[in-house]
């Protein structure tokens, strides 16, 4: 992929920084910074090259008004105590005579950090005009919102039509280590799971680029159910067992595996009691929460091959100790072989932070969604934007 990075970029210069900040906030205070910190590498190279940032985020979902509790001022709070020597100046908006005054009076190695974009119905409807305000004092802009390019909104798609664009630092890390999944090294086992049933079009990807498919999480039981299994009161909707039964007709489908034994409950709640059962024999009062112990040892028979291994979706529900078993043993597992291991999706992403098995992976992707339309082999908006935008300036743009 061919767009301009962080070393294109000029010394000096005013640089219009799109990140990713919708973190969770409670009583004004961000309960987890991951997105700040992931963000810093870039901010920091701008701020070396003696750049003014004028950095801009989304906040929750005020749908085009501005609401009070979705304003970026506890953002601003948590990103000035990871840069406590930089200035940086909040402005209650994203466009207008105030941002004009706080960009024009500016200095070099200074922080703009503009309102939540979303209080503007036209930023996600990827306004061409409001993005041309937007970046209307810019000189440079750069994407380091890799979690939401799978969206095109105006700060996003729009915005690269008005002035040259770089792909952040974490944003080129998303792209090149996600492609190891689109081109991998062989054998590849993909590990699809989570709560989610709309995976058809990963599944359909992994069919193409993977040599086995390990299914666990509610998932599993969409294809239990369409090949005449019962599941008893497990998680699956008519849409998604129908897919299931589509895609099992497939010819690659061969290389799907499901799970051959499942942990089960009578109810949802922290403290129901649970037992392994064969998937030939769940109850009908009952419903899975978990692979079993004896689809995690085969699990790891398809693993221990393995060159690539990409995973999607927790194997059960992790949040309770008793049904996270398998998600920690797999994880364990995996740190021990000697591939390429990649995990995208914010549950996985989630699930690997709390059992600090982060280092157990090569990448472990931030992006969430926008990780799982990449995987699926989508095209992403701020990934074609930033290329389109690259052939456009690719004459003028000269590296420093």
């Amino acid at each position: 992929m061919r767009y301009f990075r962080i070393d294109n970029i000029p010394a000096g210069k005013k640089v219009f920084l799109r990140v990713d900040f919708n973190v969770p906030i409670e009583k004004n205070k961000v309960l987890d910074n991951i997105r700040i910190k992931t963000a810093l590498p870039t901010i920091r190279a701008l701020l070396e090259k003696n750049c003014t940032i004028i950095l801009a985020t989304h906040l929750g979902r005020p749908e085009g008004k501005v609401v009070e509790e979705w304003r970026v001022a506890p953002l601003v709070k948590e990103l000035q105590k990871e840069l406590p020597t930089i200035k940086i100046t909040y402005v209650q908006d994203c466009i207008g005579a105030e941002v004009n005054k706080a960009i024009e009076s500016s200095s070099p190695q200074e922080i703009i950090f503009l309102e939540n974009l979303r209080f503007y119905r036209e930023e996600e409807d990827n306004n061409l005009a409001f993005a041309n305000i937007l970046v209307s004092q810019a000189d440079f802009y750069v994407n380091e919102a890799f979690a939401v390019s799978h969206r095109a909104n105006a700060s996003i798609g729009a915005i690269t039509n008005f002035l040259p664009s770089a792909a952040g630092i974490l944003f080129d890390k998303e792209v090149n280590n996600l492609s190891c999944a689109l081109k991998p090294q062989k054998p590849a086992v993909w590990i699809l799971g989570g709560a989610k049933l709309d995976k058809i079009d990963l599944i359909k990807q992994a069919l193409d680029k993977a040599d086995y498919i390990l299914i666990g999480g509610a998932l599993a039981f969409s294809f239990l159910k369409s090949k005449g299994f019962n599941v008893g009161l497990s998680k699956v909707d008519a849409e998604s067992i129908q897919n299931a039964a589509k895609i099992l007709k497939l010819r690659k489908a061969r290389k799907i595996i499901l799970p051959i034994d499942v942990v089960v409950a009578e109810n949802f709640s922290a403290r129901t009691k649970y037992r392994v059962v064969n998937t030939k024999e769940m109850p009908n009062s009952e419903m899975g929460l978990d692979i079993g112990p004896k689809t995690v040892e085969l699990f790891k028979e398809y693993l221990h091959q393995a060159k690539t291994i990409v995973w999607n979706g927790p194997l059960g529900y992790f949040e309770w100790a008793q049904f996270a078993h398998s998600t920690q043993e797999i994880a364990r597992f995996i740190g021990q072989v000697p591939a390429i291991s990649i995990c995208g999706g914010g549950e996985t992403a989630e699930a690997m932070r709390k059992f600090y098995l982060e280092h157990d992976f090569t990448y472990i992707s931030t992006a969430g969604g926008a990780a799982v339309a990449f995987l699926s082999g989508k095209e992403l908006p701020g990934i074609s934007a930033l290329e389109k935008n690259y052939n456009r300036y690719k004459k003028k743009f000269k590296k420093s």
